[in-house]
């Protein structure tokens, strides 16, 4: 309970400054409209105008939290009773939406998640590869992804492969990097003197591996998986942006960008962020039972 004072404390005064900062950004509109019907402004007019626009600059929090209500829970339950379509899902639903970005996260994250793994075992216990590999890693993140999606996903279309898989080679390429730094720190976690105790057992490479650098890897490696599952989320969203898709959170920005929604894109917004926390949590909690399990401190 202590721990979420703060955290609501945070949230109010952000709250606070959101509706504070609403009445500038609408006010030319509220005005420029009463200007027309050669009427004066009062404030408390204002206010109530700049609240409520249905196109504003800058939507008020109960808009968003509104539009997010409507195009999920109120949008579901008219898609199932047939009022807008007949599937399990409404296509015009933010649930929907964030099934299709969901679904290219996690497998561009599983993806990332496997290689990372496996480059890093490769870093730690090979030279040439720690030498060679490290640097292209860390060269490939200074590209930026805006720049190279629309690559990866022409050339991809080129060769037939269109779908699920681009978007989640974009997000693999986002979610690679952040597990292979934080499991070669992990693997290399183990000093000298336990590394010199397991030589004296005469234990072999896998040993050493198995028994040693990747328990002590775990909690490097549960904190570079939240880093990339986030990072992952971007990339998938990122990779609607170019091919003009209709389905994900990343159209969902687009139209609304498109037709003037401000309030739909922010909720598209605050639908990517509650997605990406979820997963964040999911990690955290799975992270909690495998420590302790291992009876390391969580």
């Amino acid at each position: 309970m202590r721990n979420l004072v703060p955290v609501l404390a945070v949230s109010a005064a952000l709250i606070a400054i959101w509706y504070a900062a609403v009445i500038p950004m609408n006010q030319q509109w509220a005005q420029d409209q009463a200007r027309r019907a050669g009427q004066d402004l009062s404030f408390i007019a204002l206010v109530t105008d700049t609240m409520s626009q249905q196109r504003p600059r800058l939507p008020a929090p109960h808009q968003v939290a509104a539009e997010l209500w409507n195009s999920t829970v109120v949008e579901e339950l008219t898609g199932r009773r047939g009022i807008v379509n007949t599937g399990s899902l409404s296509n015009r639903s933010l649930v929907y939406h964030g099934w299709v970005t969901l679904s290219a996260t996690l497998l561009g994250f599983a993806i990332g998640s496997v290689l990372g793994i496996s480059l890093a075992i490769g870093i730690v216990h090979n030279r040439a590869m720690d030498a060679s590999i490290m640097p292209w890693a860390i060269a490939s993140q200074t590209i930026p992804i805006l720049a190279i999606a629309p690559m990866i996903i022409v050339v991809l279309n080129a060769v037939g492969i269109t779908g699920l898989v681009p978007k989640a080679i974009i997000s693999t390429y986002l979610s690679f990097f952040p597990v292979v730094v934080g499991m070669v720190k992990g693997l290399r976690a183990p000093d000298h003197m336990q590394l010199d105790l397991m030589k004296t057992y005469y234990a072999s490479g896998p040993q050493v591996l198995l028994k040693l650098r990747l328990p002590s890897s775990m909690p490097y490696l549960f904190t570079s998986l939240k880093v990339a599952i986030a990072a992952a989320l971007v990339g998938a969203i990122v990779a609607e942006l170019p091919t003009g898709a209709v389905a994900g959170l990343g159209a969902r920005l687009l139209s609304g960008s498109y037709y003037g929604q401000t309030v739909q894109i922010w909720s598209a917004l605050f639908a990517a962020a509650i997605l990406a926390a979820s997963m964040v949590a999911l990690i955290s909690i799975l992270q909690r039972v495998t420590l302790k399990r291992m009876g390391m401190a969580a």
